[in-house]
Parts: C-alpha cells; sequence; structure tokens
C-alpha cells in the first residue's frame, strides 16, 4: 500500500514520518503501502488504498515516484503558483472531511495547501469555479462516481522500488518463507498463498515472485502459488499489470536479479512474464471487512508502511482483519517504522536482525 509521502504520523499512533509506498512503506519491496481505501459511494472498484482511519491520520504527502507528481502539478512543499485557486476554510473543511471519510486520509489544517496545489488540475478540467462546486461535485453529480479514483489518483502518492529494506526481505527469504515452505511439504499439498496488501505499483509482489524463483527453483512448476496483490489506485494497479520499469524502481535490485527476471528495451525494464503468473493483482478498502473476508486465506501477509496512517482504532480493525486472514503459524510483515505494540497481542513477534515478524500462533 505505498501510498504517501511525507505524512505526518496520526496523534498517538507512534509512528514517524516516512514514505508510504515502499518498504520503510515507506517502505516495502514495492508495497506500499500502497494506497487502499474506501471508495464509500464512489463504488471505485474494490478497493491501495486500504484507509479509513477512525481519526485523523496525518497529513497528506507532498512526495511523488517519479513519473507521477502531485495533481496540480505545482509544488507541495513551496506552496500556491501564480493564479492557483485559493481554497475557504469552509471548502477545506467539507473537503477534508469528505476525504477522510472515503479513503481515511486525514489531511492537517497546516497542510491545506495540498488540497490547493492537489485537486487544481481537477477543477479545471471539470471546469469548475471553486473548491466548493467540486466538494458538491464529488457528493452530487451523476459523474461521481468517474471522479473517485480520480481523486484518490491525485491524493496519493506512490514511493517504492524493488528488493525495499533488504534485512526484513532476508529474513521472509532464509527463514520464513524457507519454514513455511517446509511446513507445507509435509502436507503433501504444495499449495502457498501471499498477501501483497498495498502493492502499489507493482514492485513489492514482484520482489516476492523473484524470491519464490530465487528459493524454489525449477521445483516451483509443481506448487500451486498465488500473490494476491492489492491497492487502491487503479492507475497504479494498472502500472503493476503492465510490470514495466525504469532504472531508478531498480535501484535498490541486485544486477543479477535484473539480468534473472528482467529484459531491457531502451531505458524501461519488463519483468519476466513468469513472475506475472504468480500474481493477481486488484482493488481492496482495508477498511472494508466484507471485502478483506473475501481474500483467501494466506500463509504469509505484508502490508509495510501503511497502518502508520491510521489512528490506534483502525490499526486494531486492519490487523485483526489480517490475523484472521492468516493461517494458524502465518506470518506477518509491517514497515520497519511500524509496531504492533499496543495495537495487538494476538501475534507473537519474533526479533531478527534488522526485523520483527508477528507469527499467528498455530
Amino acid at each position: 500500500m505505498a501510498l504517501f509521502s511525507s505524512m505526518t504520523s496520526p496523534p498517538g499512533s507512534g509512528g514517524t514520518s516516512s514514505s508510504a509506498g515502499g518498504s520503510a512503506s515507506g517502505a516495502t519491496a514495492g508495497g506500499t503501502g500502497s494506497s487502499l481505501l474506501k471508495s464509500g459511494a464512489a463504488a471505485a472498484g474494490i478497493a491501495s488504498g486500504l484507509l479509513k482511519a477512525g481519526a485523523p491520520a496525518g497529513g497528506a504527502g507532498t512526495g511523488a515516484a517519479p513519473g507521477r507528481g502531485p495533481g496540480s502539478g505545482l509544488s507541495a512543499g513551496s506552496g500556491l503558483g501564480a493564479g492557483a485557486l485559493r481554497v475557504s476554510s469552509e471548502e477545506f473543511a467539507q473537503l477534508r472531511d469528505f476525504i477522510y471519510e472515503q479513503c481515511g486520509i486525514y489531511i492537517a489544517e497546516t497542510r491545506k495547501y495540498l488540497i490547493e496545489n492537489r485537486l487544481g488540475n481537477r477543477l479545471k478540467e471539470l471546469n469548475l469555479k471553486n473548491f466548493g462546486e467540486y466538494y458538491y461535485y464529488l457528493r452530487f453529480d451523476s459523474n461521481r462516481r468517474a471522479e473517485m479514483p480520480k481523486l484518490f489518483e491525485v491524493i496519493t502518492t506512490n514511493e517504492t522500488s524493488f528488493y525495499r529494506n533488504p534485512p526484513q526481505l532476508q529474513v521472509f527469504q532464509e527463514i520464513v518463507l524457507k519454514q513455511e515452505l517446509e511446513k507445507i511439504r509435509k502436507t503433501g499439498i504444495k499449495k502457498l498463498r501471499i498477501w501483497s496488501a498495498g502493492c502499489s505499483t507493482g514492485e513489492e509482489p514482484y520482489t516476492m515472485a523473484m524470491i519464490l524463483h530465487e528459493v524454489l527453483k525449477s521445483e516451483i512448476l509443481a506448487w500451486d502459488i498465488k500473490i494476491t496483490a492489492n491497492d487502491l489506485s487503479e492507475a497504479v494497479l494498472a502500472s503493476a499489470r503492465k510490470g514495466v520499469y525504469t532504472e531508478y524502481a531498480l535501484r535498490t535490485t541486485p544486477k543479477e536479479i535484473i539480468d534473472r527476471y528482467f529484459r531491457k528495451e531502451g531505458t524501461q525494464y519488463h519483468v519476466d512474464p513468469r513472475l506475472k503468473n504468480l500474481i493477481t493483482f486488484g482493488q481492496i478498502n482495508l477498511s472494508d471487512r466484507m471485502m478483506l473476508r473475501r481474500i483467501e486465506r494466506s500463509h504469509i501477509v505484508f502490508c509495510r508502511n501503511v497502518i502508520i496512517y491510521f489512528d490506534d482504532e483502525m490499526k486494531k480493525q486492519v490487523i485483526e482483519s489480517f490475523y484472521d486472514n492468516l493461517l494458524p503459524g502465518g506470518c506477518l510483515f509491517i514497515g520497519h517504522s511500524e509496531s504492533l505494540h499496543n495495537i495487538s497481542r494476538a501475534f507473537k513477534p519474533e526479533h531478527h536482525t534488522g526485523t520483527i515478524v508477528y507469527r499467528k500462533q498455530a
């Protein structure tokens, strides 16, 4: 669920400001923290957003991944450009509350400029005169359902890379995954399910697929493997499904892995179709418990740098959903700056060098 950049953690969350797109989701091998939110009346599909907190989740981010800047095209950090529309206090409150209601992102009063900067282009495209008109468009216009994905797209930012947070991935590959595979082998049914909840543009689930190939090698042909990868934004999911990346996305990827699993065409890198065959991408909303219950039960769940943007109530709800989804003995990976302290005692924390793994008791 790479999600947002440079957002402020919710009061009382214990989190720190971070990029929610990748694994230090800020970090992910891809995740996102991606995005996974509630579309509410919008029905923007299932839901990278993955959000809806019960209280302020921090100000929206300003950083953007290469090729995906703020919707307004203005610098979020430098205030408004010349001639840009201003948002009144009433308009800001309406839009802030609406966005929070729909996807759980809370934009603090001190970050009013994010509304002005990021939504400015939407007003221009819809030929609206002010932010009040945009609010009523979102609430009542016959085309509001089609607008919701565009709203989510401009208020979220996805910053991630392949093989992000190597210490955590090393524990996943060398300890957790090998233990899980061995346990499954003993059942005689070689079936593995992994959930990437907040996959952003796909780097995290593709990283998992590469690791699976590295560990299983030719034996992978005898396995039934499915990586479920979800995010709120259809735009980032479309990018993930294409599996085409720039060199920047590979900045933390070992060269031998690039050579083995990517085909370079000009300045672009195409993922090996073998990786795509292991992954199913789709929208999801972490605040929708019924939607989460439809996810096939998993042996391993990744949700890195997403819950840092929730208040404690929402964190508990999401973590409880992950616990319910995990099979007995399954493991949860969260961002390195995130913690389940005071959130859940259901998991047994396992401390490893560079990361903590949260295991569901068998």
